[in-house]
């Protein structure tokens, strides 16, 4: 019980990395500026998320006859996010006035917010089950997700600051998003598992493959061509995929 415990104090701790990232992002002055450098890095952080850990992961847990598996559920995540994205208010990138620039940051933070949450439970659950094999190697782990969830708490912190969202609807969103870790390893612990299916957890990632994919290139790509401050995008996009190799390494 005891290890039990200590997995799910690691689960809330990767939530406050995130609340700690936007914090940052709030701390930053030029609001303009905040949002380029966090779609930016939301781009370098994502794209470094898919091919350092989604790919090899997903390879991992569904490698030989059930590779198909693995290219279905990344489609159907890609689908799933298309689907999300019908029920956010329109928005196309021509002529936008200033209330629907602001809309589609608010569309791209909700969007944004969903996948990541289905991300961190996935990712919740897999830490609370390390922890209870190896502590240190789940403290490992947990220094490791921490790191890259600060740049997350930016990004979305970011995009709805940027839009001149209610500041408490903010906070409720991102409190949210940082319980989504928890939420994963409160699954495991009343379950009662040590463990996830090496098969669930590969369509679980895979699902989440496809959805981190519509959001890189549906979403952050055309934002990005779109932006003023392509510089700032770029150096976003740099930070994000040095904090995912350094996160990486650990």
């Amino acid at each position: 019980m005891e290890q039990a415990q200590m997995g799910l104090i690691v689960t809330l701790i990767l939530g406050l990395f995130i609340l700690l990232g936007a914090l940052i992002a709030f701390l930053i002055k030029k609001r303009e500026k905040v949002v380029d450098f966090s779609l930016g890095l939301a781009f370098g952080v994502i794209s470094m998320l898919i091919l350092t850990d989604l790919l090899p992961e997903v390879m991992e847990h569904l490698e030989g006859k059930t590779i198909f598996l693995a290219v279905l559920f990344t489609i159907i995540g890609i689908l799933l996010s298309k689907l999300i994205d019908k029920f956010i208010p329109d928005h196309e990138e021509e002529h936008m006035n200033k209330l629907e620039l602001n809309n589609n940051l608010i569309h791209i933070g909700v969007i944004t917010s969903l996948t990541l949450a289905l991300h961190n439970i996935i990712e919740g659950m897999a830490v609370y089950s390390t922890m209870l094999t190896s502590t240190s190697l789940g403290v490992g782990i947990t220094l490791g997700v921490g790191f890259h969830n600060i740049p997350l708490g930016m990004v979305i912190a970011g995009t709805f600051y940027q839009s001149g969202e209610n500041k408490y609807k903010i906070a409720i969103n991102l409190i949210l998003v940082s319980l989504s870790t928890f939420v994963g390893g409160l699954i495991m612990f009343f379950l009662n598992l040590e463990e996830i299916s090496p098969l669930l957890e590969g369509i679980l990632l895979s699902i989440t493959l496809g959805m981190l994919l519509f959001i890189s290139f549906d979403e952050l790509l055309p934002r990005i061509k779109e932006s003023n401050n392509k510089k700032v995008c770029c150096i976003g996009i740099i930070v994000g995929v040095i904090i995912l190799l350094i996160a990486s390494i650990i």
